[in-house]
This record gives C-alpha cells, sequence and structure tokens, in this order.
C-alpha cells in the first residue's frame, strides 16, 4: 500500500478548484497580513532592508583580484602601481553586492489537492504571506507554482502594493500532474540565473525526488527552505472515520487497491508517515536546510510566525 497518496474515493479525486478571492485572500486575511508584518518588523528591528546579498566580481568599491588588461576596457580600472613596479597591464577588480531574491515555490499536483484542496489552499496562502513580508520589506520576491508537467512563474516583483499580483497569480495558475520535485526543482534552479532564499511548499510525497530537488538547489548556490505541509487526517488517519473495507486509489497514478483498514492496519499507516516525515526533516538538518513541519490544523499566521523567530526567514 502506498503510504501518503491514496484517496478513499474508488476513482482518483481531481484538482479543487481556485478558492474564491473573498475566501482565500479576502479582507480577514489582508488583516492578518498587516498584524504578520508589524510583528516582523518589530523582531527584526535595526536589521537592513534586503539584506540577503550576493558579492560578485563587479564596479563595487572593494578590491577583489586582478586579470589582464583587454583592449576596450576602462584605463581608469588599470592598477599603475603594478604597471609602474612589474610592467604588466592589470586591471583591477571589485566586489560588488547585490540584493538576492526570494522565491516562493508552491507544489501544485494532485496530492496536494486531496481533502477537499486543504492542503494546497493552506500553502498558498503561506506563499502569499511570506511574499507579503518580503514585499514589505522592500526585498524582490517571485513566485512559482509546479508538478512534473506543470510549472508557472510570476517573475520578482517588489514594494508592498504588488501583493495583488501575488494574489492573482495563485489564485489562477494552473494545477494537477504527479509530484516530481526532482523535475520541478530542477527547473525552478535554471530558470532562477541568480539564486537566492528559495522557499519549497510541499506534502513532498516524492521522498527520493524531495532529496534530490533540494539538494540541486543548493548545488546552484541557492538557500532552500522545505516547508512540509501535511492534513491531520493523512498523518493520523484514523481521524477519517475509515474502517474496515475499502477501496483506495492512487490520486496520481490512478492504481487502486482493496484493503482493510482495522485498527493495526491504521496505527502501521500512521508510523510509516510519521518516518517519512522524519526522514524528510533528517535529511534537510544534515545538509543545513531549515525544515518546518505545517499541519493544516495550525492557523497559517501562527506558523509564518514560528518560522520568523526559530528560522529568522526573511531577515
Amino acid at each position: 500500500m502506498a503510504l501518503w497518496k491514496r484517496s478513499e474515493s474508488p476513482k482518483p479525486e481531481r484538482p479543487a478548484p481556485a478558492a474564491a478571492a473573498d475566501d482565500l485572500f479576502g479582507e480577514a486575511f489582508l488583516a492578518k497580513l498587516e498584524l504578520l508584518q508589524v510583528i516582523a518588523r518589530r523582531l527584526f528591528r535595526g536589521k537592513q532592508r534586503a539584506e540577503r546579498k550576493t558579492r560578485k566580481v563587479g564596479s563595487g568599491l572593494e578590491f577583489a583580484d586582478h586579470r589582464e588588461y583587454s583592449p576596450g576596457d576602462d584605463i581608469r580600472n588599470l592598477d599603475w602601481g603594478v604597471l609602474m613596479r612589474l610592467e604588466q597591464t592589470l586591471v583591477r577588480l571589485y566586489e560588488e553586492d547585490e540584493d538576492l531574491p526570494i522565491r516562493i515555490a508552491v507544489d501544485i499536483s494532485d496530492s496536494m489537492s486531496t481533502s477537499g484542496g486543504s492542503k494546497l489552499r493552506y500553502a498558498q496562502q503561506v506563499g502569499a504571506a511570506l511574499a507579503y513580508v518580503g514585499l514589505a520589506n522592500l526585498d524582490r520576491v517571485g513566485l512559482t507554482c509546479m508538478s512534473r508537467k506543470l510549472h508557472t512563474t510570476l517573475p520578482a516583483v517588489r514594494g508592498k502594493g504588488r501583493i495583488f499580483r501575488v494574489f492573482d497569480f495563485l489564485r489562477t495558475a494552473p494545477r494537477g500532474g504527479p509530484t516530481d520535485m526532482r523535475a520541478a526543482c530542477g527547473r525552478l534552479a535554471a530558470e532562477s540565473t541568480q539564486p537566492g532564499l528559495t522557499v519549497v511548499l510541499s506534502d513532498f510525497y516524492d521522498l527520493q525526488g524531495a532529496f534530490d530537488g533540494l539538494n540541486l538547489l543548493r548545488f546552484r548556490k541557492h538557500e532552500p527552505v522545505a516547508i512540509q505541509v501535511i492534513d491531520p487526517r493523512e498523518a493520523h488517519p484514523e481521524l477519517s472515520g475509515l474502517r474496515g473495507d475499502v477501496t483506495l486509489v492512487d490520486v496520481e497514478g490512478g492504481d487502486a487497491r482493496e484493503v482493510t483498514l482495522s485498527p493495526a492496519a491504521l496505527r502501521a499507516y500512521a508510523d510509516a508517515h510519521e518516518k517519512f516525515c522524519q526522514a524528510l526533516a533528517a535529511s534537510c538538518r544534515s545538509r543545513g536546510i531549515p525544515y518546518f513541519r505545517a499541519e493544516t490544523s495550525v492557523p497559517f499566521d501562527e506558523l509564518v510566525l514560528r518560522m520568523f523567530r526559530v528560522g529568522g526567514l526573511l531577515r
């Protein structure tokens, strides 16, 4: 029995339709975002905006290295001291600071749309909240919705007023397809020419693909953060009310299996699911990747505040 992509329906569930605008990102949601931003500003008081920096060779002030002079180089950058002493024409290179973008990647595969789409909805709200705080801090924020077959991106924007573009993007982005974290993260890394903080929101029901995908982001000089979105009914299947003989259907592959759900079988499922989550968390820790477990029963703003306090995100 597959442990995390099964549906109690005899047919695979279809992706849930987008929530109504006044339901997903309504006035109550906006009010919580404002409060989050105020609290975040207090937590990070004294920090400079857009503080994630990358150093590249450019036209900054701090000396980095020399290279041979080439025709067309600005002669003002010649190292005249080296020329006088060694009779070599070398150009001085300097380090240049550049603020790094924040990227928020939301898994929109079919497994995220089970249970009425509660996991996808939660991921969208957490992603929107992180985007809002980043935009309010004058960071550049981009978003991606991804699965094996779908990949749509909102290029990085800056400024608090752009949050409504974020809302529209999350509402209207297509969804569906199998989970394939390696392929999805590979496309994300390939289209992101400038590395930065990359937050991945997913159920990660592709364990080896999750390891490979997050490692690929690290290899491409990103700073990945893993947020595992979990429906409590998946972690604790006894809450689903299912008992006896049922047909479980893989929502992504379509394979069906007849099983008898006894109390012992439900406990075994819960134990296997917990081991799966612990394996993902341990892998992230071993690679220095911040990991957050996000159960949909926890209000999204409480989760985001805990992430700020524990992980220092968006500083």
